[in-house]
């Protein structure tokens, strides 16, 4: 694999803080050399890249995505997943354990990582479930998931409803230093809610989802942190509740992280319009102060993580009405140019937001990814900011077609991604022979 010299870049090292013009090089999957300001040397048998002041990051990693291998194949595979990550900037992926089999065990972990190295172009990074069979009852063997590549542990799109079950996992997650990450919804306040409950729900005849279906959850889970001294990270808030709930927990000292999914922080009630499926999520798009508030907390810290919440469904179980669809919609090749909205808009500084992508997941799932410093892996992700184009789901490379941002005009994409050292897309011409 032959060097390779990003010129004349805007540098933004998320770790650090840090942005300015400068030049990477990258030798043997790894980042060589950092020159901040004047252009080093170029290595004779490097290839360059003019980045003609185009921003290059680190990769995004992504905390939060649903993939259908094994057992759901037909909404999307570990290939096809990558693939669109590829496109949309994403170097890591951590995969949900709401597979079939599900991942509980460490032949399921083992699969999962195989099947990754053999037909992924980016990392995919197992979850593996909480409990047996996501169902709530009999936790897994940490220790031995953990061994076998488990990154963290999570009931996916379910949450653990037993408190003294969750107690227990949060007890034996402190022995092995284990992150659990909970989807905070109560399922028995959600009930047949599909969206908001508020006025718009009203108005659209539909069954409405309280907040406290969320807070409740979360207030329990932090006060077993409490309790247990364990790390938690709150998968997706979506309410402004929500949000001060783990301000008042991280304020405390508590080992508290959470997300928050893209969705919840540029969309609200309102894009679902006439009943547009593609925007019945979970957790559901909440009311613009709800928006506002998230934002804020992205900016104040609370927020620690940006995910896609990725979750592919075929048309059989979207093109339904409103209230008998599927939850859940694309996310990962979004991702990048849905969170550029918050940089473009000025809620929201390019460093800040990259950082909720980049530095903070790789921190939190304790990786050495997400900065640009001499040694880092080469996983790397070359942005124009400033790009204007309309999404076309036809041009996805997912194999489910069901994003919210169809036909939204969205700013800023990802034109190079690097993984390892290696070019995994692009769409620079010029950058074909050096592939």
């Amino acid at each position: 694999m032959r060097p390779i010299l990003f010129a004349d870049a805007t540098l933004c090292d998320p770790a650090t803080g840090r942005q300015g013009h400068g030049h990477v090089l990258v030798r043997d999957g790894r980042i060589a050399d950092i020159a901040w300001g004047a252009r080093p040397g170029t290595p004779d048998d490097a290839d360059t890249i003019a980045c003609d002041g185009q921003v290059l990051a680190p990769g995004l990693i992504d905390m939060r995505a649903f993939v259908g291998e094994p057992g759901a194949e037909h909404r999307e595979t570990l290939a096809s997943a990558s693939a669109a990550a590829a496109a949309g900037g994403v170097t890591t992926l951590v995969c949900m354990p709401d597979t079939n089999p599900v991942i509980d065990g460490p032949a399921i972990v083992d699969f999962v990582l195989r099947r990754a190295r053999d037909t992924a172009c980016v990392s995919i990074l197992p979850a593996a479930a909480i409990t047996k069979g996501l169902a709530g009852h009999e936790m897994t063997e940490f220790g031995l998931l953990q061994e076998a590549g488990a990154v963290a542990f999570t009931d996916g799109l379910k949450a653990v409803t037993n408190a003294q079950v969750m107690r227990r996992a949060l007890t034996y997650a402190k022995d092995f230093g284990a992150l659990l990450m909970q989807h905070v919804e109560e399922p028995h306040l959600v009930g047949e809610g599909v969206m908001n409950e508020g006025e718009m729900a009203s108005r659209l005849g539909l069954i409405g989802i309280p907040r406290e279906a969320e807070t409740v959850m979360l207030e329990r889970d932090i006060r077993l942190v409490r309790l247990t001294g364990a790390r938690y990270h709150a998968a997706m808030i979506s309410c402004a509740d929500s949000v001060e709930i783990v301000r008042r927990a991280k304020a405390d000292g508590l080992p508290v992280t959470c997300g928050a999914s893209v969705n919840n922080l540029v969309l609200n009630e309102g894009d679902i319009g006439h009943y547009r499926t593609f925007c019945r999520l979970s957790p559901p798009l909440r009311h613009e102060t709800d928006r506002l508030a998230l934002v804020a907390g992205l900016n104040d810290g609370v927020i620690d993580v940006i995910v896609s919440d990725h979750n592919p469904q075929d048309v059989e179980t979207k093109r339904l009405p409103f209230a008998e669809a599927a939850d859940g919609a694309l996310g990962i090749e979004t991702l990048l140019g849905a969170a550029l909205r918050l940089v473009h808009t000025g809620d929201v500084t390019l460093s800040r937001l990259l950082a909720a992508l980049t530095a903070n997941p790789a921190a939190i799932l304790t990786r050495e990814a997400g900065r640009l410093a001499a040694g880092a892996p080469a996983d790397l992700v070359l942005i124009d900011p400033e790009v204007p184009y309309i999404l076309d789901k036809r041009t996805l490379k997912s194999r489910s077609k069901n994003s919210p941002f169809d036909e939204a005009r969205l700013q800023g994409a990802a034109v190079l991604t690097l993984v390892g050292g290696a070019i995994v897309f692009s769409t620079l011409a010029r950058t074909q022979a050096a592939a």
